[in-house]
């Protein structure tokens, strides 16, 4: 595959600590001048939650790149895989622990999950953010009592009753029409029909959806076109949004191969990274990514005034997961040899499906994103006074990042803001 980069909205990965972690890992003044707090020793298991999620975003990111356009929620796919790990045992659990990361303090991992959701769901001010998981279960299937109160319990989980083996398109519908729903209609038709028929017997879902305005808005009197260098060497014309002046102040980074700048939503507890290679080399940027190099850059940003010039972009993307799992070194799972007897009784579970739709538009007012995933389970028989400019005219990493514990919620890369 070529090189892509990530577009966290986290609020893709909002409560995913990339041990950026802490309760705030800025430790610098936002855009609008307010001191955080200073960063603490000990990570709470929320944060250490978040550094598992971003861990997983970031492995996810490299098996997915490509020389286009790139934008998932590794939050929504890390729920969705966690609720399937719960049931899974022996070496089916181990491959899934290892891929997603998970320590083996199993009340932690729990205690981290339901507390993440009920703050994604906290209905802040200044900002829609929210996420809602589900069960689907054939009528002739059944889900062990222990695990159904497991999920309801850590995830939050709804379950219900569906007809996959006599009705599994209308049972297909139903949960697109859930989806579409939970993310403002802007998740549809996420499970094609080909992967729901009579052998179907448990679909899990996630869905997460994200709005948002800039602390300042872009003027959009000041947006027109301008030329863009796309990753395949070609020039197009994009709209590209400008914060100038005196009060165009963000915290921001600049080091000998790439430039980073944040800009937060209202509520300043959500904010968008935008991590912007120098040389118009995104596949060396891409190939430096970490946890701790994107921890270690958050802590050297510094609040100064910045030319801006952002595209105006947006993206929708969809993929089919199973071989990008498996090639993360979860194989078993997707076998007639996976093991999920935690699940339930019946023998014979296996995934046979993992599905991720996800969508953002970022614009002068602020940003919209929604993603969802669905695991289909069947059986089987810089110093100086100078004012820097950030032109974002060429491929850049985007990321929308919780602040207070640095959990990524959407990761993504664009590289031609042109095409959707």
């Amino acid at each position: 595959m070529g090189r892509g980069l990530l577009l966290i909205l986290s609020v893709s990965t909002l409560l995913c600590g990339t041990a950026l972690g802490n309760e705030n890992a800025m430790g610098n003044q936002l855009e609008t001048g307010a001191v955080a707090e200073p960063a603490a020793v000990h990570l709470t298991d929320m944060e250490q939650a978040a550094i598992a999620s971003n861990r997983f975003a970031l492995d996810m990111y490299h098996e997915l790149e490509s020389g286009g356009n790139l934008f998932f929620s590794p939050w929504s796919l890390n729920t969705a895989l966690a609720m399937t790990y719960e049931g899974a045992r022996g070496k089916t659990a181990d491959e899934m622990r290892s891929v997603l990361h998970f320590s083996g303090d199993e009340s932690a991992r729990l205690q981290s999950f339901s507390s993440i959701d009920q703050r994604i769901n906290g209905n802040e001010s200044g900002y829609i953010l929210s996420t809602a998981n589900a069960l689907w279960v054939d009528n002739d299937f059944s889900l062990l009592d222990g695990y159904r109160d497991l999920v309801d319990r850590s995830y939050h989980a709804r379950v219900t009753n569906l007809d996959f083996k006599g009705a599994s398109d209308e049972s297909r519908k139903i949960i697109n029409t859930f989806v579409e729903q939970k993310t403002s209609q802007k998740i549809k038709d996420l499970i094609p029909p080909p992967y729901v028929d009579s052998s179907t017997c448990l679909i899990l879902t996630n869905a997460i959806y994200f709005k948002g305005t800039w602390v300042k808005e872009f003027n959009k009197s000041l947006t027109r076109d301008e030329n863009f260098h796309t990753s395949d060497g070609r020039i197009v014309a994009v709209p590209m949004m400008r914060r100038l002046g005196q009060e165009a102040k963000f915290n921001y980074l600049e080091t000998e191969k790439l430039q980073m700048l944040q800009m937060p939503y209202l509520g300043k507890k959500l904010s968008m990274m935008i991590l912007l290679p120098k040389d118009k080399d995104i596949a060396s940027l891409e190939s430096s990514l970490s946890v701790e190099k994107i921890t270690q850059w958050k802590e050297e940003l510094e609040l100064q005034r910045v030319d801006l010039y952002l595209p105006k972009f947006k993206i929708d993307a969809k993929y089919i997961l199973g071989e990008n799992l498996t090639n993360l070194g979860m194989p078993t799972a997707f076998t007639q040899a996976a093991d999920f007897s935690g699940m339930s009784a019946n023998r014979g579970l296996f995934i046979s499906a993992v599905i991720h739709q996800a969508h953002v538009e970022v614009n002068e007012e602020g940003t919209e994103a929604a993603a969802s995933t669905a695991v289909v389970m069947s059986r089987s028989a810089a110093a100086g006074p100078r004012v820097p400019v950030f032109r974002a005219d060429r491929p850049f990493i985007s990321m929308i990042m919780d602040e207070e514990t640095g959990c990524i919620l959407f990761l993504g890369r664009v590289s031609d803001p042109g095409k959707g």
